[in-house]
């Protein structure tokens, strides 16, 4: 535990890393990658140039200094890191490094003295063993639950599938030819790619689509216009090649029992963790309502819409709708509404709106602030909101 004292000098350097913002984490990564390149074999480089992942970084920083004396209240940013750590093989010995290279730069920039980066040492230390702990009990998990593992596990691809015109779906099987490990409905797959036209590897996270089978998992994936790693996959990865794939993970899923109402809500690629949850409904016999709403541009980039019409006959209560923001002329779903332009769901708030509905949903970060401004808006309690960001997460404001 952390004394008063240094709680207090913490707390007191917060104006400063506040106004210096993600310059000091740009500077951090700048310095760390500079003196252990073997580090960006790790970290995505995409979200570096872009910035998401120093803002992400920043604000993580700010929110630990406001939160020293009540750490219990980062609990859930702590699982979300942690699963997204054990994805990427983040191990004890990491840790140093990366306290090295973040007081070095609060030090650079903001020359607090010594007292304070002692301070900030000792946070960092209180803060990087609630994270080893915390990725050590996730690996022995994955390790010892039956198909589990830990590290990486070769697979072969099984199949390839082009569900839309921008997105494809994968199914890989284990080499080795056993058993694979289970996983909660809405988490996702990492998947390591080591390429010639990489200038390092490259880690991405993809979720799973469908309900655990024990043999094999399914991913879907959208090719960016800019993204290497999606365009590789898409145009180079065939059917019997291998990759390397680390087990389940993440913190966000589906936890409901079968009496409780479920509404899922995507747009655009958005929509593969609510694949998997309706799929897992679905083969569950879920016994009250479960409720599908979707956005696409239009039809041709609208994914597994066969699929999805399929399970949702299967559900004895509840609705399907899509919105296409701009429908083409013969676009049809097979849902039991369409309707154009962006999602408002107002048009849908009689059949969403029951006690106790769970909503559960995922897609471009501006969509999903649109949408839990909607729920709030229509009364919505915070604690039956649930979603996942793709990428460094991002804080909707639902309170």
């Amino acid at each position: 535990m952390l004394n008063s004292q240094t709680i207090a000098i913490v707390k007191s350097t917060i104006p400063a890393i506040v106004a210096t913002g993600p310059k000091l984490t740009a500077h951090f990564y700048d310095r760390m990658f500079k003196q252990h390149p073997e580090l960006k074999d790790i970290f995505n480089m995409t979200n570096q140039k872009n910035g998401d992942q120093r803002e992400a970084l920043f604000n993580a920083i700010c929110a630990y200094a406001v939160n020293i004396e009540t750490p219990e209240a980062l609990m859930s940013a702590v699982e979300k890191i942690a699963q997204k750590h054990v994805s990427l093989n983040i191990k004890p010995e990491h840790y140093p490094i990366v306290g090295e290279n973040l007081l070095a730069a609060i030090d650079e920039l903001l020359n607090p003295g010594q007292d304070a980066l002692d301070a900030w040492g000792e946070a960092y230390g209180v803060l990087a063993n609630i994270f080893i702990n915390r990725e050590k009990d996730i690996y022995q998990q994955n390790e010892e639950k039956t198909g589990g593992w830990e590290g990486l596990r070769k697979f072969r691809l099984h199949s390839k599938q082009l569900q839309s015109d921008v997105i494809t779906s994968f199914e890989f099987v284990p080499v080795d030819g056993k058993p694979v490990a289970d996983y909660r409905p809405g988490q996702y797959l990492t998947i390591y790619i080591n390429h010639e036209s990489l200038d390092n590897q490259e880690i991405r996270q993809y979720s799973l689509t469908t309900a655990p089978n024990g043999k094999s998992y399914r991913i879907a994936v959208k090719r960016e216009d800019q993204g290497a790693v999606s365009s590789l996959l898409h145009q180079q990865l065939n059917q019997g090649d291998t990759v390397h794939l680390a087990p389940p993970c993440g913190d966000f899923f589906i936890d409901i029992d079968a009496q409780t109402p479920v509404t899922l809500i995507s747009a655009g690629v958005g929509l593969t963790p609510m694949l998997s949850m309706l799929n897992y409904l679905t083969e569950q016999a879920h016994q009250t309502t479960v409720n599908w709403l979707h956005a696409a541009e239009n039809g041709a980039v609208h994914a597994f819409s066969h699929e999805v019409s399929k399970l949702m006959t299967a559900q004895q209560n509840g609705h399907s709708a899509i919105w296409f923001n701009q429908p083409r002329e013969n676009d049809k779903a097979g849902f039991d509404y369409q309707y154009s332009g962006l999602m408002d769901l107002t048009q849908v708030k009689e059949w969403v709106m029951q006690p106790n509905m769970q909503f559960y949903f995922c897609g471009p970060v501006g969509f999903m602030q649109h949408i839990g401004k909607q729920l709030i808006e229509m009364g919505v309690a915070a604690d039956n909101i649930h979603y996942e960001c793709f990428g460094p997460h991002k804080v909707l404001p639902l309170h």
